[in-house]
C-alpha cells in the first residue's frame, strides 16, 4: 500500500465518522479527499462523492430512525424538491471550470468550518411548520448537492428547525435521510455526463460505514462541543490548502 493510498483510507474513515457522531459533515471532506488524495478527476469525483454520501448518510438515517429520531414528513417533503434541485446543481457544474468549481468548494468548507466553530445552529428555536418554505429550501439545498457533491447537512438542519418545527436531535436525524435521497439524484444525473470509478467509490463507501459506526461509538463518550470544534478545525485547514493547491496551479 502506497502512502497515498493509506492516507485515502484513512480520510474515508473520517468521511464516515462525522455523521457518525455528529449526525452531519462527512460529505464535506468527500471532494478534496478524492481529487487530492485519490487523485480522481474534480468533475468524476462529484459524482463518487454523492455515491459515497448517499450511501452513508442512508444508514445513518436508518439508525436515527430506529432511535425515534427522524421525521417522516419532513423528509418527504424536502427529500423530493431536494432531489429535483440537486439534478439540476449538477447540470451547473458542466457550465463550470474544474478550478472554479474547487474554489467555490472551498469557500463553502471555509464558511461551514466557521459556523460550526462558533457552535453550528444549536442555538435555534424550532418554529412552525411551512411547507412552501421547506419545500424552497430542499431546491435550493438540493442544488448545491448537485453543484457541488456535498450532502447540505448544515443548512438542511437549520431549515427543519426553522421551517418544520422540528427539535436539533430530530432535525439530525432527518437531515440525514434528505441527503441520501439528494446524493442518489444527484448521482443520477452524474452517470449522462462524467465517469464513475465504481472500484475505488465502494472501498471509499465501505470505509466510510466503518467510520460512521465508529462515530456513533464515540458520540457515547466525547462531547458534542469537543467533536463539533474537532471537525470545525479539519474543514478549516482542508478549505485553506484545496485554495492554496488551486490558486498555486493557476
Amino acid at each position: 500500500m502506497t502512502l497515498a493510498q493509506g492516507l485515502a483510507f484513512l480520510f474515508a474513515l473520517v468521511i464516515g465518522l462525522s455523521p457518525g457522531a455528529l449526525g452531519s459533515g462527512g460529505s464535506i471532506v468527500t471532494l478534496p479527499v478524492l481529487v487530492y488524495v485519490a487523485d480522481i478527476n474534480p468533475k468524476s469525483a462529484v459524482g463518487m462523492s454523492m455515491a459515497i454520501v448517499g450511501a452513508t448518510s442512508l444508514v445513518a438515517a436508518f439508525l436515527h430512525w430506529r432511535q425515534g429520531r427522524f421525521h417522516n414528513k419532513a423528509a418527504l417533503l424536502l427529500g423530493i424538491t431536494g432531489m429535483g434541485g440537486a439534478y439540476l446543481g449538477f447540470v451547473f457544474t458542466h457550465l463550470v471550470s474544474s478550478s472554479a468549481l474547487l474554489l467555490m468548494f472551498a469557500a463553502i468548507m471555509l464558511i461551514v468550518g466557521l459556523i460550526m466553530l462558533r457552535g453550528g445552529f444549536q442555538g435555534l428555536t424550532p418554529g412552525q411548520c411551512r411547507p412552501l418554505k421547506c419545500a424552497v429550501a430542499g431546491a435550493a439545498v438540493g442544488v448545491l448537492t448537485g453543484f457541488l457533491g456535498v450532502g447540505g447537512g448544515f443548512l438542511i438542519v437549520p431549515a427543519l428547525v426553522l421551517f418544520a418545527g422540528l427539535d436539533t436531535k430530530k432535525a439530525v436525524g432527518t437531515s440525514l435521510g434528505i441527503i441520501a435521497l439528494n446524493s442518489f439524484a444527484g448521482l443520477f444525473g452524474q452517470l449522462r455526463y462524467a465517469p464513475v470509478d465504481w472500484r475505488t467509490t465502494a472501498e471509499f463507501t465501505f470505509l466510510a460505514l466503518g467510520g460512521m459506526v465508529m462515530g456513533f461509538a464515540l458520540s457515547n463518550r466525547a462531547s458534542e462541543p469537543a467533536l463539533r470544534k474537532a471537525f470545525a478545525v479539519l474543514l478549516l485547514i482542508i478549505a485553506v490548502t484545496v485554495a492554496g493547491m488551486v490558486l498555486f496551479r493557476a
